[in-house]
């Protein structure tokens, strides 16, 4: 592993309420993080903070589209936007559509294994390097999301 990252492991799980498995990265979030969503050419999270209630934002992916319907997808495992995202259940997502108010339903068995494997067969970026470091579709939090009427 490098020097950026290191993997993040609880033998429980996220299905006892604690977080499961992440590829953690220190220099990205507190360097490159802030300098990405200044600049503005990545889509951007802006999600509320599961305990502290702060807005977080967070630059993305372009949501993963799939059979007509976007979903968000974490690489890197059960990170703290995705904790995030599933305690809030909604956000705000920029991207090149503009700012839009999202619900975020989280996906879990057969389904969000499905959009794992689909997402990792299809994506070329870096991303593909932590999903080979966490093989387990489980290790991946998904979420479909859909805009909410303003």
């Amino acid at each position: 592993m490098g020097v950026i990252e290191h993997l993040e492991t609880n033998p429980h799980g996220a299905a006892e309420g604690r977080p499961g498995t992440y590829v953690q990265s220190g220099v990205q979030c507190k360097v490159v993080n802030p300098i990405t969503v200044a600049l503005g050419r990545k889509p951007v999270l802006f999600v509320r903070g599961r305990k502290s209630g702060k807005l977080h934002k967070v630059p993305m992916d372009p949501p993963f589209e799939w059979n007509g319907t976007r979903y968000l997808v974490s690489p890197r495992g059960d990170t703290h936007w995705a904790r995030n995202l599933r305690a809030a259940g909604e956000a705000d997502l920029r991207t090149r559509r503009g700012l839009e108010h999202v619900r975020a339903v989280e996906l879990h068995g057969a389904e969000r294994d499905a959009v794992v494997k689909t997402y990792a067969s299809t994506i070329t970026c870096h991303c593909l390097h932590y999903m080979k470091q966490l093989p387990d579709p489980a290790d991946h939090p998904v979420f479909r999301i859909e805009p909410t009427a303003t």
